[in-house]
């Protein structure tokens, strides 16, 4: 499946494998080949064949990069979803993962030992930000944004809204979290990336926040709760 085994993932260290599904398109039938039973019945379920193909190649990529990380059979590795429908090993195991996708992109973090979430946005400027602000972010937040040059702030709203995703992401409580009840740093130039948690204002200091944009117009973010040295991208249609 893939050309090369993946570099070896060293601890505090995290790898983000990026997908366009248009450069993929052609490992379509060798995804789908990995996947079990309830995955192609789940993606079956989707109306339009692009997401079809999409939550094949996400749920491949994932079972063969797992596979590759962890030396096993990609067809044998077994997931369980916790509370809030995040996805882990079913089996006791150092390495963590989180997915997500927009646009023609998917995206995939691992990293050892520690809890990881990633979110990744295609870039739109369609609606109003203030408004979806508004419903969603703090109020240090909000006042942060309105201090952008307006030029900029579309780009910074979505810095602001992917790493609050990949924050709640990494704490497995999904939406049922409350995005204002804590605040990221919008300006990149910050080290400090979680400002603000109102349930334990000693949480913030230990986590870490990190903006990229694998391809124009997309922005995403990756989020552990501990210290990082380095994170490292990979091209999945390269591997």
């Amino acid at each position: 499946m893939l050309l090369h085994k993946p570099k070896e993932l060293i601890p505090k260290t995290i790898h983000i494998w990026v997908i366009n599904i248009n450069d993929v398109i052609h490992k379509i039938d060798n995804l789908k080949h990995v996947i079990n039973k309830a995955e192609k019945e789940k993606a079956s379920n989707f109306h339009f064949k692009k997401d079809q193909n999409k939550y094949i190649m996400s749920r491949g990529a994932l079972r063969v990069l797992s596979a590759c990380y962890l030396n096993r059979n990609a067809k044998e590795i077994e997931f369980e979803y916790g509370e809030y429908g995040k996805p882990e090993y079913n089996f006791d195991s150092d390495l963590k993962f989180n997915i997500s996708h927009s646009g023609d992109l998917i995206v995939l973090s691992f990293v050892k030992e520690f809890d990881i979430g990633v979110d990744i946005e295609k870039v739109k400027a369609d609606f109003d930000i203030f408004e979806i602000a508004a419903n969603f972010f703090s109020d240090l937040e909000i006042k942060t944004l309105k201090k952008v040059p307006k030029d900029k702030q579309v780009e910074y709203f979505y810095r602001c809204w992917t790493r609050k995703e990949s924050f709640i992401k990494a704490k497995a409580m999904g939406l049922s979290f409350p995005l204002d009840s804590f605040s990221v740093c919008i300006n990149s130039d910050k080290k400090t990336a979680v400002l603000e948690t109102k349930w334990d204002i000693n949480e913030k200091d230990t986590w870490s926040l990190f903006t990229f944009s694998p391809q124009p117009n997309y922005i995403g973010a990756v989020s552990i709760q501990g210290n990082i040295n380095a994170i490292e991208y990979f091209n999945f249609n390269d591997g």
